[in-house]
């Protein structure tokens, strides 16, 4: 039975730094070439996931956006885009601005990535933009009224402020679109203190994404094992044959791990899926001699 590894990014295969380290990326280039079938699944974009994983020669595609985007790494071309219905894209938008926030709004316009901003009005949101910017991604682009990126496709609106208004907000935006859409609040923690609630469409989840992987490129009869840290990864551990937790994983996460393994400091990822890839490569070995 064929295996496909699925990985998280941030806290989980990177380490805190959000670098993949050198001994990782060493150990994935060579599995990938022996046939190895692994591909990440993250909140991040192809455009800083191709900074990060340059060099590994990814057979399968890598989920974006928590699952908006199924994409190729190389060439960043989406294999599949699950965007928001653009009334409930201005309907939230409206949300938003009563509980005091601005967006940024994360589209496809057809031809490339972009990602829209306007107001910054808190240290969040200015850590994230010059982040973004001093990495040279080159999806930014400020615009002078939001609304006008909402003809586009857009897959995400990112909202960063205090825990407390965030989560007045996401129960606004649940009471009224929970049924088409998803929503994620976790803390940013290369910049603690301050939360990010993302908007995503009902069928942009890390779970949806794996099943419509494994179909198109005929592996439904592969074991998956998922590897994460966040509550974003709950849905892909339910539905994963084995679910594996790092050691700094969040505790409701843990709650569904089959397994906790070292920290993401400890290249505890690759470990794992370096002794699981050997360990199925010698079974298959002593059945074929056999």
């Amino acid at each position: 039975m064929k295996t496909v590894y699925v990985s998280d990014l941030d806290g989980t295969l990177l380490g805190d730094n959000a670098i993949l380290s050198s001994f990782s990326k060493k150990i994935l280039y060579e599995l990938l070439d022996q046939g190895l079938h692994f591909t990440v699944a993250s909140a991040r974009s192809v455009i800083s996931m191709q900074v990060m994983l340059k060099g590994l020669n990814l057979h399968l595609p890598i989920i974006e956006f928590n699952g908006a985007f199924i994409s190729d790494l190389d060439s960043g071309r989406h294999e599949i885009i699950n965007s928001i219905c653009p009334s409930v894209v201005e309907s939230i938008y409206k949300l938003i601005l009563e509980f005091g926030c601005v967006p940024f709004v994360s589209s496809f316009n057809g031809t490339e990535d972009c990602a829209y901003y306007k107001d910054v009005i808190n240290d969040g949101m200015r850590w994230y933009l010059n982040d973004r910017l001093t990495s040279k991604d080159r999806r930014w682009r400020v615009i002078a009224d939001l609304t006008h990126s909402f003809h586009e496709q857009v897959v995400c609106l990112t909202v960063i402020a205090h825990a407390q208004q965030l989560l007045e907000l996401q129960s606004a935006i649940i009471e009224r679109h929970g049924t088409s859409t998803e929503t994620h609040l976790m803390e940013n923690q290369y910049s603690p203190g301050w939360y990010w609630l993302t908007i995503h469409d009902r069928k942009a989840t890390k779970d949806q994404a794996i099943r419509t992987l494994v179909e198109n490129y005929e592996l439904q009869e592969s074991e998956i094992v998922v590897f994460g840290d966040q509550i974003n990864d709950i849905k892909m551990f339910k539905i994963a044959n084995h679910a594996i937790a790092v050691a700094n994983a969040d505790a409701e996460l843990k709650r569904y791990a089959t397994l906790v393994i070292g920290s993401n400091t400890e290249d505890s990822v690759v470990k794992y899926i370096h002794q699981d890839w050997s360990n199925r490569c010698a079974l298959k070995s002593d059945f074929d001699i056999r």
